[in-house]
């Protein structure tokens, strides 16, 4: 976590048991409350025909499109009224046992800082803009707000199993770097990418990466990448399918076959794979060099 600059051991000053803090909206500055709004005009002109209908319907509930950073006690009380969500802010990133706790009674929370100029591309730890840009409108979408508390609920409950490297997949690959399949396309609904201008682009454009239909087994055992674009994204077939197999599986005996099973590299594809693009590859390879 060499470049995590908000991580700490414990609750700082002026943070409750639960790690929120307020947001103090009027706090941040003229800059960024700046950086934010190029942020958002960046990526909300390029997102038409990417994003999924969901997504942009929650641009729009949440009224996300007004100037400056959004202040909680507005996006909450639009957000609660159609999903009973609320986003709360948190320092930096906060523990697993938190989080899922968070997830599980419909609190999502958001980093509590911006990134610079300097960052305006590329930021590995989630800042403001990724957590309630990227985040925040799916979950004014009922169904998938009822998939993040079944995932905070199975977050708690992989702690008694020694899972949560297994389970992280399933978030990374759905809730950060998921593609779904609507009638007019692939669509984006993956937090990482919407808050990302490149990566919008390269998931569903770029011929380097594999594009897989979603098989919940098959993506436990993917490895995965922290530090550049994907080379896979799983696809779902809708957001109803994505609930409807996380709520109904049994992850105690998916756990206990998971540690029977090996890894799958990265870019591997299995013959069993229902593909929708193999990917060339040529982007991670030529970083590689």
């Amino acid at each position: 976590m060499a470049d995590f600059t908000h991580v700490y051991d414990a609750p700082p000053p002026g943070a409750n048991p639960d790690w929120t803090i307020p947001q103090a909206w009027d706090a941040f500055t003229a800059d960024e409350h700046a950086m934010w709004d190029r942020l958002f005009a960046r990526q909300s002109a390029m997102l038409p025909g990417r994003a999924c209908d969901a997504f942009m319907r929650g641009i729009d509930v949440l009224k996300l499109e007004k100037p400056g950073i959004p202040d909680y006690r507005e996006l909450n009380a639009r957000l609660m009224a159609v999903t009973g969500w609320q986003v709360v802010a948190v320092p930096g990133l906060v523990p697993d046992d938190v989080f899922f706790d968070h997830l599980a009674n419909r609190r999502f929370p958001a980093g509590n800082f911006i990134r610079t100029p300097e960052q305006l591309d590329y930021l590995q730890e989630p800042d403001v803009f990724h957590d309630v840009f990227g985040h925040v409108p799916m979950l004014a979408d009922p169904v998938f707000a009822d998939y993040m508390v079944a995932y905070g609920k199975g977050g708690l409950r992989s702690l008694g199993f020694g899972a949560l490297h297994k389970l992280a997949r399933l978030y990374w690959y759905t809730v950060e770097f998921g593609l779904i399949e609507e009638p007019a396309g692939l669509r984006i609904y993956g937090a990482g990418i919407v808050s990302s201008y490149g990566e919008s682009i390269f998931c569903l454009d770029d011929p380097s990466p594999n594009r897989i239909r979603f098989d919940l087994l098959r993506l436990m055992r993917t490895e995965y990448r922290i530090d550049d674009y994907q080379q896979n994204y799983f696809v779902i077939p809708s957001l109803e399918h994505l609930l409807k197999v996380t709520v109904e599986t049994d992850f105690a005996p998916l756990y206990a076959q998971l540690e029977s099973l090996p890894d799958i590299p990265i870019a591997d594809i299995l013959p069993e794979d229902d593909v929708i693009t193999r990917g060339t590859q040529a982007y991670a390879q030529s970083k590689a060099k």
